[in-house]
C-alpha cells in the first residue's frame, strides 16, 4: 500500500470511510513547547493499557521524535515511504514493552517538512487506510496552522489541540482553532490543557480560551482534559521511557489516564 497506490484507490463507501476515520485522533498545537508529543504517546500508552488496539503515527513532519522520546531504532520510517516509496504497513513498529504500534518519523532530518499538498494529502489517506486495524490511531502532528498540520488534523477524527497557560500558548491555540473551525461547519475540537500547576488553575485557562473562541468564532471547543504538571514526566523523558512504565502512579500519569477513558470509542 504505497502512497501513490493509496491515493488512487476509491473508497468502498462513504460510511465506511467515515467511521474508519472516526478512529483517528489528532495531537495539535500552535506552538511547540507544550509537551505534544509526550501527551501522543503517552494518551496511546494509556489507551492500550485500556486493551485498545492503538497506533501512535509520528506526524510531526518537521521535526519527528517519538522514536526518540521511546528509545526506539526502528528499521523503517516515513523517510522511507516517501523517499522509497516502501510499504506504509512495512514502516509498522511494534512497541512491545508499551503495547501500542508506531510509524516513526524522519528523526534529525527536515525532509519531510517539504512534502507537496499532494504527498501530505495521500499520507492521510494512508493513516485512515491502516485505522480499521485499530480501536485508535493516535496522529502527533506538527505545531502550526501550515497546511500540512490543517491536512494530517482533518483526517475525519477529533483533534485534541494542546495549550498551557502560556499567552503565546494560548493566543497560537486560538489561531489554530480559528483556521481549523472555517474548513468544517462542524468542526470536531477538543482542548487539553497541559502543565497545569492545579486543575483550578487549568480551568481557568481552558476558560480564556474558551471566552476568546465564543466571542469571535461563535463557537465553544469543549474540554477533554486537565493534565497537572509533574517532575516525573521530565525525569520519563531523559529516561526514554514512558511515563506509564516508570512512573504510573504520578499525577500526570493519572491525569492522562482519565482523559484516554473520556475519548468516545469509534463508531
Amino acid at each position: 500500500m504505497t502512497i501513490e497506490t493509496t491515493m488512487a484507490r476509491a473508497p468502498a463507501s462513504l460510511n465506511a470511510r467515515r467511521n474508519e476515520a472516526r478512529r483517528i485522533v489528532a495531537v495539535a498545537s500552535g506552538k511547540g513547547g507544550v509537551g505534544k508529543t509526550w501527551l501522543a504517546i503517552t494518551l496511546s500508552h494509556a489507551l492500550a493499557r485500556q486493551g485498545k488496539r492503538v497506533l501512535l503515527f509520528d506526524g510531526d513532519l518537521g521535526l519527528a521524535n517519538v522514536d526518540i522520546q521511546l528509545g526506539l531504532m526502528p528499521e523503517h520510517d516515513l523517510g522511507a515511504v516517501i523517499a522509497h516509496g516502501t510499504d506504509l504497513d512495512v514502516a509498522v513498529t511494534p512497541v512491545a514493552a508499551t503495547g501500542f504500534d508506531v510509524v516513526a518519523g524522519k528523526s534529525g532530518s527536515g525532509q519531510l517538512s517539504s512534502l507537496s499538498r499532494q504527498e501530505v494529502t495521500g499520507l492521510r489517506q494512508g493513516i485512515i487506510d491502516l485505522a480499521p486495524r485499530y480501536d485508535h490511531v493516535v496522529v502527533d502532528i506538527g505545531a502550526g496552522i501550515d497546511a500540512t498540520q490543517l491536512i494530517l488534523a482533518s483526517a475525519g477524527g477529533p483533534a485534541l489541540v494542546v495549550v498551557t497557560d502560556e499567552p503565546t500558548s494560548l493566543t497560537d491555540a486560538y489561531a489554530f482553532i480559528k483556521v481549523a473551525s472555517r474548513l468544517s461547519p462542524r468542526p470536531d475540537l477538543k482542548v487539553v490543557v497541559n502543565m497545569a500547576t492545579t486543575r483550578a488553575e487549568g480551568e481557568r485557562t481552558y476558560a480564556t480560551l474558551r471566552r476568546a473562541c465564543e466571542s469571535f468564532l461563535k463557537f465553544s471547543p469543549p474540554l477533554a482534559g486537565i493534565v497537572r504538571r509533574d517532575a516525573k514526566v521530565k525525569d520519563a523523558i531523559r529516561h526514554q521511557v514512558p511515563l506509564l512504565t516508570r512512573h504510573p502512579n504520578a499525577d500526570a500519569a493519572r491525569d492522562v489516564e482519565a482523559l484516554a477513558a473520556g475519548l468516545a470509542p469509534p463508531p
